[in-house]
Formats: structure tokens, sequence, C-alpha cells
């Protein structure tokens, strides 16, 4: 079918909600540059105020899934994944792509870069020396079938009208909206040839969406949306209100990482994790209940297993078989400096998006897509919520490429953590499920 963007878009000023045919013809125009620019924000504006429904959702993911490549498998079990709406300290792909693999799933997981405040999977995985997140279709196939697992990022092939929709998006602001949203999330990851998905949908001070009630309306979008548009999904809403890691940033992030796969950690994000790994391993059909999916991953974590499939994986991909053992092979930053509580108590809050851009100003994340990051630099030693503190102990380490950057990024982490006499009561870490 041919577009005809000025009847559509006519249409969509009046409140009238496009036919099925015209939405998909409209979205290859966006692939093919058969729509402009202006048209294409047109499109995006009028879809903010009037929004296109249920179904006109699910057609407009499927037409942006199906606008380019669509990859296709050939492998003795199921196909899955998981998408993260974005947070701090929160490196939950890099311990679940592997734990997954070792559960007998295979995990093509496309991810991206740091988005605002929050981390990107793709920029932690590339402060592992020689390691590349840019791998072609070829390339991917085989990671995943002699790895179980890769984490990449998306080739140009890969749902190309949402791209387009999305640049066009940044600069019209129309971000904010529902069905642009949740179609440009799904797209990408339903043209991965999914057999299950799940969806981890943050929420407080670290997260973009900070109430319960808008995560929870995310959720229930990209659930639906999702399966109708075919791929059985589930999506957990996930406390954010600190980081899931005692560290931010990506060397450090990493670092973290490699100590929980040896068993030399555990915590917060080892938890939602499994609970997202239980949730796919459902859905997929290779588990039977949440309580046999938990002893599966469990087990594989213990075992040494999801360690043993991701070193396979970063030496896949060009990163060094021995880093889980010899994790001094990551970039060290050249100051640490100490961020110290001001009085006695305990750690009652705290303001993650200003944690995280703090990062950002140590050069751990981007202001424009063009800013080169520095791989080393970010803050550990976290202390979390509910712990006791006294005056001139540390809060955090800052690390940090000189002196100067790391004194100003040690006021604003200090400005970020609330010290008060009384102990918090802590929230769930898992706070809905959404079917």
């Amino acid at each position: 079918m041919t577009v005809d963007a000025r009847q559509l878009l006519d249409g969509l000023r009046q409140g009238r909600r496009p036919d099925a045919a015209s939405l998909e013809a409209f979205v290859m125009g966006l692939a093919s540059g058969a729509v402009s620019d202006a048209q294409a924000g047109a499109f995006a504006m009028a879809v903010c105020q009037h929004g296109l429904g249920d179904d006109g959702r699910v057609v407009l993911t499927r037409a942006m899934r199906d606008s380019g490549a669509l990859l296709n498998w050939d492998l003795p079990a199921p196909v899955v994944d998981k998408h993260s709406t974005g947070g701090v300290g929160d490196a939950v792909s890099l311990v679940l792509a592997p734990l997954l693999a070792a559960c007998g799933v295979y995990v093509p997981m496309i991810s991206g870069r740091g988005l605002g405040h929050t981390g990107g999977t793709l920029d932690k995985l590339e402060a592992i020396p020689g390691l590349t997140t840019q791998v072609d279709e070829v390339a991917l196939k085989h990671i995943v079938r002699s790895c179980g697992a890769a984490i990449v990022g998306a080739t140009a092939e890969l749902a190309p009208a949402d791209k387009r929709l999305y640049k066009v998006r940044d600069v019209t602001g129309t971000i904010a909206s529902m069905d642009l949203i949740t179609a440009s999330i799904l797209s990408k990851k339903l043209a991965e040839g999914l057999g299950a998905l799940v969806l981890d949908v943050k929420v407080g001070s670290g997260a973009f969406m900070k109430t319960e009630a808008e995560a929870r309306e995310l959720a229930t979008s990209l659930v639906e949306t999702a399966k109708g548009a075919g791929c059985p999904t589930t999506a957990l809403v996930t406390d954010m209100s600190q980081p899931l890691l005692p560290a931010l940033g990506n060397a450090l992030e990493v670092a973290e990482v490699l100590a929980i796969l040896r068993g030399d950690a555990a915590g917060p994000l080892v938890e939602v994790a499994i609970a997202l790994g239980a949730e796919v391993l459902q859905s997929a059909g290779v588990a039977a209940s949440e309580t046999e999916a938990n002893v599966a991953l469990t087990h594989a974590l213990r075992s040494g297993q999801a360690a043993e499939r991701f070193a396979r994986m970063v030496a896949a991909q060009g990163g060094p078989m021995d880093l889980i053992d010899r994790p001094e092979q990551l970039p060290v930053a050249p100051v640490v400096y100490a961020v110290t509580a001001q009085a006695d108590g305990f750690v009652t809050a705290m303001n993650g998006e200003a944690l995280g851009h703090a990062v950002v100003s140590l050069g751990g994340g981007r202001k424009v897509e063009t800013d080169v990051i520095d791989p080393a630099v970010g803050l550990s030693d976290v202390l979390p919520l509910g712990a006791p503190v006294q005056k001139g102990a540390p809060l955090a380490l800052v690390h940090a490429a000189d002196q100067n950057s790391a004194e100003a990024a040690a006021h604003a982490v200090s400005q970020a953590i609330t010290v008060t006499g009384a102990r918090p009561g802590l929230p769930d870490l898992v706070r809905q499920r959404i079917s």
C-alpha cells in the first residue's frame, strides 16, 4: 500500500485513529524515506495528543518490528530476552544473560547505551579490554549458538523505522508518549525472534518512572502490546530507590558482577536477576513453576555454570577469557576520594538520579551523543539504605580522573545521600508482577 501521509495526519489531528493498513504504510514510509521529517514529527505530536488505542499500539509495534531485518533461529531450545527501563547501579543483564544460558535457553540480548542518568549495558561491557558489542548477524548467531548468550548493539538493519522516529521524537518533545515508548522498546526486542520476553520496569529515585502508578501503566502497556504482537511476556515492577549494586560506573559495575559470578557477593541485584529469570523460564515453558525456576537459576549461579557462560561470551566478543579470575585487567581511575558522613545515624534516603548524574559528570556517561566515556570512573562502596554510619566514615568512594572532578562529584554525592537518626523501612525489591 502506498503511503498517504497527509491523509493519515489529517485524521490523527482530528482525533481519528488510523486503520491498520494506513499505519503500516506510514511506518514503511518512515523506513524508506518516503515520509519526511516534518511528517514524522507531526505524527509523533498527534500520537502524543490523541493516542492510538490498544489495537493501534500493537499495529505500530508490529510494523516497526517488520520495517527491517528479523532474526530467525534454528536452535534446540527457546530464545528469550529481558529489557529494563533503566536505573542506576543496574547491571542485571550482565548476570541474567549467562544465568539463563546456563539454564538451557538462548539469549541474543540486544542492548543500548547510557541514557540520561542511567548507565548503558553496552558501555559497561565495553569497559572490558578488547570486547566489542558491534557484531553482524552472522557473528551474533555464532556467539549465541556456541555460548548460549550474547550482549550486543542493534545493527542498522534492525527496526529502522524506530531509529528514524526516535530521532524525530528527541527533537520535537514527543518522547513521553506511552504508545511511542511501547512501540520503540518492543519493536527492537521482537525483531530478535523471541519465544519469550521479561520486562524489568524500574520505579523510584534512580529510575525514569518515579511513581508506582507510572511504572504500572508502562508495564501493562508493554505486556499487553507484546502479547498482542505474539510474544509471551510478563513484567516485574522493581524498586530503584537505591542502586542495585554498591557501585555506579562501567568498570566498577563489571567488577561487582565478576564478584557475583565468582560467588564472592550477593545482594539486591542477584535477587532481581533470579526473579526476572524465573519469569522468562516459565513463559518459555522451560520451568513448570516459580520454585522450579528459582532452583535452576540458583544452582546455575552457585555451581559456577553462569560464570563459565559469561567467560565464554566475553571471549567470543573479543575480551579476555580469564577476566573473572583476573578482574585487575579492568581499567582503574587514578584518583580515589572518600565521601564522608557529616553526622551519626542511618542512611535513610538516596537521590538515585543525582548519583547517576555525578557519574556522568566524572565522564562515566554522556551529556551529548558524541561524548567519549571514561570506563574507569564512578562510585564504589556506596552504603545501602538502612546502613548505620558514624560521622567521618565513608558513605561512598569516588573514582575520578583528577582531584578537581573527584571533589566536585563528592559534593554531589554527599548531597544525594541522606543520613538521619532513624533507621528506615526498606521497600520490597519486586513491587508488582504484570502478566
